[in-house]
């Protein structure tokens, strides 16, 4: 578990099924501006309960790290963070991404849970880049990452398809300036 002043993050358990079903149904058309087309079965129980145990197993492989985003005060699920795409070998390096519900925007939580997560890429994992795709126009999620130390790129042209439309990112990295050889 990584904490926080306001949240915590930790890896999904089978339990969390539920309350994760329940922050996807609850923000399904504020998160589909923003991500990729999901498969019904997605939006149910047993699509969660796979997606919690693919996640796990991949993560006990290096190449996918998922957490919850949580409030202290209350332990509830706001927010969904994760490290995807590993590459180790002379790359050490992965992909951030990350939501939060939609009435929790604008509280300085995913400042925090993406410090949070940079932090355990670099100092845990060991990795030396993290790369972050935004739409240009997702104004929030670009401050958020400059905040905590990403810098801009250039434009990837039409490389995620979301709601049908090919979509333009803003490529953005941070690199691990303490990073260590394991040789």
């Amino acid at each position: 578990m990584l904490k926080g002043v306001h949240i915590y993050l930790r890896f999904f358990e089978e339990s969390d099924a539920e309350e994760l079903l329940a922050l996807e149904l609850r923000n399904k058309d504020f998160f589909k501006k923003y991500t990729t087309t999901k498969k019904v079965s997605f939006y149910t129980l047993e699509g969660q309960l796979q997606r919690i145990q693919r996640t796990a197993e991949m993560r006990e492989n290096d190449q996918f790290y998922l957490f919850g985003i949580f409030l202290k005060e209350s332990d509830e699920l706001i927010g969904v963070t994760m490290l995807s795409e590993v590459a180790r070998g002379p790359f050490q390096n992965c992909w951030l991404g990350y939501y939060l519900d939609q009435g929790h925007n604008g509280k300085g939580y995913m400042t925090e849970a993406v410090r949070m997560i940079v932090d355990y890429a670099f100092l845990e994992l060991n990795l030396h880049r993290l790369d972050a795709g935004v739409m240009p126009h997702n104004i929030g999620s670009i401050r958020v990452l400059e905040k905590v130390g990403f810098h801009k790129e250039g434009i990837a042209i039409k490389n995620v398809m979301i709601n049908g439309e090919w979509e333009n990112h803003q490529i953005m990295a941070i690199i691990n300036e303490n990073w260590r050889s394991e040789e």
